[in-house]
């Protein structure tokens, strides 16, 4: 492996690394925010623990949940937040997956859409 190649290669994990990081303080920074405009809200109310109540219809998609966080939701905030938290670990495979295709390491570009797939498809099943 040349020199240069070893140089790309140290420079992708050194921007893998920070794409991480940079996904889960956003994600954290959501959460946090949605999370302290719920307790704003509901602080005061009691919790009825007797009664099960399911997730509203509002959170339960994604283009809800997007919608309502830019609307200043907070419920549809901290699940934005989770799904930032989510994609983070995906969009890192879906980058490899472009990486190892630049490079013609057709192996690793077969593996890694394998594990692609299966993430995606573990996030789109219920």
């Amino acid at each position: 492996m040349s020199e240069a190649s070893q140089q790309r290669d140290k420079q992708f994990e050194v921007f893998l690394g920070q794409l991480l990081r940079v996904g889960f303080f956003l994600s954290a920074a959501v959460v946090l925010v949605g999370g302290l405009l719920y307790l704003m809200k509901y602080a005061h109310q009691p919790p009825q623990y007797g009664i099960f109540h399911g997730e509203p219809s509002d959170v339960r998609h994604t283009a809800d949940v997007v919608r309502g966080a830019f609307s200043g939701h907070s419920r549809e905030l901290i699940e934005l937040g989770l799904l930032l938290l989510i994609l983070t670990p995906v969009s890192r495979v879906l980058l490899s997956v472009i990486e190892f295709a630049r490079e013609r390491d057709w192996l690793y570009v077969t593996t890694t859409l394998l594990v692609l797939a299966i993430l995606i498809y573990g996030l789109v099943t219920r």
